[in-house]
């Protein structure tokens, strides 16, 4: 596949709103549970980082440059286990009204359900165990950041963030048909920027605000 020099540029803006969606969540996370910060952050940097590879890759091939494949398949690593991560620091933050300690999945099941999925993806040969991953550990999150936009009294953020549901949920059927024109791809990635741009929103109303504070957080 060619790859249009425009088309990989606009790669990058879901890339961007995707990243700084992520980045603003740190923020109420952390308020609501202190511990879960690093946590937070760390999975909005491999977000970050797994888009940003992906995109990298299509500008260098668009510029007739090396087909460097290892930026093109880092991207379903890197977002299963950012997501992963997003959604573990996120159920940290129960919504409010609930009492008592708040026992979390430990850490170390979210690593080993990425690492059986990573280890499925080499035996396959293919992304899909890490794709099925990422598309759970992204139902997890927007689940999550619905209840809490709600019991923060933020239907908007709630409203936002079941539309980046299903944008993503949209994405998957779009970007697994083979033999894409480039017609195609620009419909996927308009589709993807306005999926981000929902989940920006989101962010954004819930940095805002306050989530319920945790009163105390077992890991």
């Amino acid at each position: 596949m060619e790859y249009p020099v425009a088309l990989a540029l606009e790669d990058f803006v879901p890339v961007v709103l995707t990243g700084f969606a992520a980045a603003r969540l740190v923020a109420p996370i952390g308020r609501a549970a202190p511990r879960a910060r690093a946590v937070a952050v760390a999975g909005a940097a491999l977000v970050f980082a797994g888009g940003l590879s992906k995109a990298s890759w299509k500008l260098t091939v668009a510029l007739d440059g090396p087909d460097i494949q290892p930026l093109n398949k880092a991207l379903f690593p890197l977002l299963a286990l950012g997501f992963l991560l997003l959604a573990h620091a996120l159920l940290s933050a129960p919504p409010r009204g609930s009492t008592g300690d708040h026992r979390l999945p430990p850490l170390w099941g979210f690593a080993a359900a990425w690492t059986a999925a990573a280890a499925g993806s080499l035996a396959l040969r293919s992304t899909l165990p890490l794709m099925v991953l990422t598309i759970a550990a992204v139902t997890v999150c927007g689940v999550r950041l619905i209840l809490l936009a709600r019991s923060a009294g933020e239907p908007r953020a709630a409203t936002a963030t079941g539309l980046w549901l299903l944008g993503t949920y949209t994405l998957g059927p779009l970007a697994a048909r083979p033999d894409q024109s480039v017609a195609l791809q620009w419909v996927e990635q308009s589709c993807n920027t306005l999926t981000q741009a929902a989940l920006v929103y989101a962010a954004w109303r819930l940095s805002a605000s306050s989530l319920p504070s945790l009163r105390k957080v077992t890991l």
